[in-house]
């Protein structure tokens, strides 16, 4: 046998002509054109990679799972074949009570992914699935279904989670997450990162630190590298274990691609159409990994992510895509740099078909509160206090003009029900939104929130002297802090509470979760956030 054929032994061979199952091949309008492999006894567990659903409706959600008996080698341990995948939605958690059965094409040109798009469900109530493949069953997951379009909705209660360097911490946060049961999970992006593996790293004014663990290989450039490295991200089981306890609504940032990249530009000037095949691969890898519809899945270097979900009348979700439609970053992404280019009138972050979609989502709203779930910071703080201002201008501080279009649409309705939630800064922020930061005016259009890394940036501080400084530069920022965790949101018609999850360390496993701060406002007042 070859080594292929080895890793999976016993394989009867059936010419199925089988396609997605029926809730899948109406998603991809596919019928099987090849046989398929079926009844495989794997020499080791299938499902190391774990379950997940994602982007949920009021009848149904999407359910993920990826063959990989061997993850970190070549091919994963898996035949040049598709593989047959059962599956099964049920209204317990024991399955008694089973509401759908199918089968799924397990291919080996999606990495032996399997998303399929669940339909015919009860709205706003959980359901569990789970997996088989040959005699092998995967671990069981948890998932909710939307209330009935504008429904009244009295509450909704979810995390918000991003930015997890394998290498600088344990995803003790994730566990924690599973823990508080929510209604669902954002994670903003940066899922994995895309450097070489390394031992230590710096650690800032602490000096060289040994990473806790290391990625496996080198810089991300082929699918394979990608895969591998989600492969490796993904056999976590605090992670897995997230991913089972409720649906997510993911979106990237950079790292999932490269470092700070935008459009068809990446960090290092390496050439549109040579970065666009590096593009291609991480976008397929990412499509591959997360439990998305097929609505998502990438045609070259690019990839359809923004989109909404709509909670009752309570609450519509908009998720935006702040990296494939911007333009490049002013002044060389340089930090600390005094930047002109940030008036830039033709600079863009959503890109104008976004941009106009947003405007008219938002216009269209009843719901009590919109959000804006994001990746970079909205407010413009001056990041270096004293006579001299700058930016970040890898945030929406760095693009005024499109950052000013998109709060003055918010403040021109009138309601003072948006919420901004970001990621990306390795700290946890909540602070005002106001057309120029520079001049606040007397009441802000907005509230931000900005959830902490998971683990980038190892353990953190409870306040970071810098950010101290800033503060007190910056009067709309209300608070901050610098640990790890994730935050929770409940909110009703009339209030939004935001809970920052922090935990004391992420260099050892089980380190316990507390509620740093909570912070609070009211609907149709931005100007009333404060502690709880």
């Amino acid at each position: 046998m070859t080594s292929r054929q080895d890793r999976i032994l016993s394989i009867n061979r059936r010419n199925l002509l089988r396609g997605f199952g029926g809730a899948a091949i109406t998603a991809f309008g596919w019928q099987a054109t090849a046989p398929a492999l079926a009844q495989a006894v794997f020499r080791t567990y299938p499902f190391q990679l774990g379950v997940a659903s994602g982007d949920p409706a009021p009848d149904g959600f999407v359910i993920w799972t990826r063959l990989a008996p061997d993850p970190l080698e070549i091919d994963y341990g898996m035949p040049a074949a598709a593989v047959e995948v059962g599956w099964e939605v049920a209204a317990d958690d024991r399955f008694r009570d089973v509401v759908q059965t199918g089968t799924a094409l397990a291919r080996p040109e999606l990495g032996h992914a399997v998303h399929v798009e669940i339909a015919g469900l009860q709205p706003g109530r959980p359901y569990w699935y789970r997996f088989t493949a040959g005699r092998e069953r995967s671990l069981r997951g948890r998932a909710n279904t939307l209330p009935p379009l504008g429904s009244p909705l009295e509450r909704v209660r979810f995390g918000v989670a991003g930015c997890q360097h394998y290498e600088q911490g344990f995803y003790t946060a994730h566990r924690h997450l599973a823990a508080e049961e929510p209604d669902f999970v954002f994670c903003y992006g940066d899922y994995l990162y895309e450097g070489r593996g390394n031992r230590v790293w710096n650690g800032g004014a602490m000096g060289p630190l040994d990473n806790v663990r290391q990625y496996a290989g080198d810089e991300l450039y082929s699918l394979g590298d990608y895969r591998r490295r989600y492969a490796q991200t993904k056999m976590d089981t605090d992670l897995q274990a997230a991913h089972a306890a409720a649906p997510w609504y993911v979106t990237w940032d950079d790292h999932e691609i490269d470092n700070n990249w935008v459009g068809n530009i990446d960090q290092d000037g390496t050439p549109p159409a040579v970065f666009a095949l590096r593009q291609q691969v991480a976008m397929q890898a990412y499509y591959e990994n997360m439990p998305l519809r097929a609505s998502s899945m990438p045609t070259g270097p690019r990839m359809q992510l923004y989109r909404q979900a709509r909670y009752g009348d309570l609450l519509d979700l908009n998720l935006l895509d702040t990296r494939q439609y911007r333009s490049d970053q002013p002044c060389d992404d340089r930090w600390g740099a005094v930047c002109e280019a940030i008036d830039r009138r033709d600079a863009a972050v959503l890109g104008g078909a976004q941009e106009d979609w947003l405007n008219d989502r938002m216009r269209a709203s009843e719901a009590r509160w919109q959000v804006l779930a994001q990746q970079i910071m909205m407010m413009d703080l001056d990041r270096t206090p004293g006579e001299v201002r700058t930016e970040n201008l890898d945030s929406w501080a760095g693009y005024r003009e499109p950052r000013r279009r998109v709060l003055e649409a918010i403040r021109d309705q009138g309601r003072g029900n948006v919420v901004v939630l970001t990621g990306d800064e390795h700290q946890n922020y909540a602070g005002e939104l106001h057309i120029d930061g520079k001049e606040p005016a007397a009441r802000p259009v907005a509230t931000e929130f900005v959830a902490t890394s998971v683990t980038s940036g190892g353990n953190g501080v409870d306040q970071r002297a810098d950010t101290l400084a800033i503060q007190q530069e910056n009067p709309q920022l209300k608070w901050h802090n610098a640990q790890r965790g994730y935050v929770m949101c409940e909110v009703t018609p009339s209030l939004w509470t935001t809970e920052f999850k922090t935990l004391d360390t992420v260099t050892t496993r089980g380190a316990e979760i507390a509620t740093r701060m909570r912070m609070a406002v009211e609907h149709g007042r931005p100007e009333s956030l404060a502690e709880a």
